[in-house]
């Protein structure tokens, strides 16, 4: 692996929250570019070292956020007002799909989750 795949998985891996490519450029040293930090998360989720899922906040738009794939599953909750997020634990959705894959037939071979709304924290500041 190279160098810069090795820096970024080591970002993500140390990351308490999915990161978009721009959260991954900032964490690195500077004189990393914009491209490199593209074809390296691509490079990561295509052999498996990560993984991401697309999200669309009103004040930030639409973007892709990166987290480690050795991570045990999660899900997370992002903030609409602070964008912050929230790690919800590991995942209890097992039973939810295992009853799809036994009524349908289907295998479930991944899934997601992010709730979003307002945190604790925002609404206190309200």
């Amino acid at each position: 692996m190279t160098k810069a795949r090795a820096a970024v998985l080591e970002i993500l891996s140390g990351a308490c929250e999915p990161l978009s490519a721009s959260g991954v450029l900032r964490s690195l040293p500077e004189g990393a570019d914009q491209v490199t930090v593209y074809r390296t998360l691509r490079y990561l989720e295509n052999h498996g070292y990560a993984s991401s899922f697309i999200l669309h906040c009103e004040a930030h738009g639409t973007e892709r956020y990166y987290s480690a794939a050795d991570r045990q599953c999660r899900h997370w909750f992002h903030c609409e007002r602070c964008h912050g997020f929230i790690d919800l634990g590991s995942c209890a959705l097992d039973s939810l799909v295992s009853g799809y894959e036994r009524s349908l037939g289907i295998a479930v071979r991944s899934h997601m989750l992010t709730l979003s709304g307002v945190c604790l924290k925002c609404r206190k500041n309200v």
